[in-house]
C-alpha cells in the first residue's frame, strides 16, 4: 500500500516579507512615539520577527508599553496563513504616549515546530539573544480595541490593539 501527500502553500517568502514591512513599520512608530526604545531596537525587532516567520517558527507577537511596571497600552500580532479573505491595511494608528519610567515588552511565541534544532538554525541569523518569559500577556487590565489586518495573499498578521 502506498500513500501520497501533497500541500500547496497560498503564499511565498516575497509574501511574509511584504507583510513584516508593515509589522516593522508599526514598532518602529511605537518606539519612535514612547520614546521607550530606539527605532534601531524596533527593527532589531522586526528582523528577527521576520527570520522566523520566513521559517514558520513565528505564531504570535506581544508588546507592551509599560510605566513604573504598570501596562498602559499594547499590541499583539497574530499570524495567520490561511488570511487570503483578508483586507489589507495600512500601518499606523499606533502613536503611543510618552510615559514615565517607560519600557516596552515585546513577548515572542513560537510554532511546535521552533524546536532545539530550529533554535540552533536560527542563532546566528537572530539580532537579539531572545530568553524565555513567565510574563503575562493578557492584558486584564486594557481594553481590547481595533484591529488591523496585514496580508499578502495568504499569508497574514492580524494586529489587535489593547489600551
Amino acid at each position: 500500500m502506498s500513500q501520497t501527500y501533497s500541500a500547496t502553500e497560498t503564499y511565498s517568502v516575497a509574501d511574509v516579507e511584504v507583510v513584516m514591512r508593515r509589522v516593522t513599520a508599526d514598532l518602529v512608530m511605537i518606539a519612535s512615539s514612547s520614546g521607550a526604545v530606539t527605532e534601531d531596537k524596533a527593527r532589531d525587532w522586526g528582523h528577527d520577527i521576520e527570520a522566523l516567520a520566513k521559517n514558520g517558527y513565528l505564531r504570535m507577537v506581544d508588546l507592551t508599553l509599560m510605566s513604573n511596571g504598570i501596562e498602559q497600552k499594547a499590541t499583539r500580532f497574530e499570524v495567520n496563513t490561511e488570511a487570503g479573505d483578508f483586507t489589507m491595511s495600512r500601518p499606523g494608528g499606533v502613536l503611543w504616549p510618552k510615559v514615565p519610567n517607560p519600557d516596552l515588552r515585546i513577548v515572542l511565541y513560537y510554532t511546535a515546530a521552533y524546536d532545539a534544532a530550529a533554535k540552533e538554525k536560527m542563532g546566528s541569523k537572530l539580532r537579539i539573544g531572545w530568553v524565555p518569559t513567565s510574563a503575562d500577556t493578557s492584558h486584564a487590565t486594557l481594553t481590547s480595541s481595533a484591529s488591523r489586518d496585514y496580508v499578502s495573499n495568504g499569508y497574514g498578521m492580524q494586529r489587535r490593539d489593547f489600551s
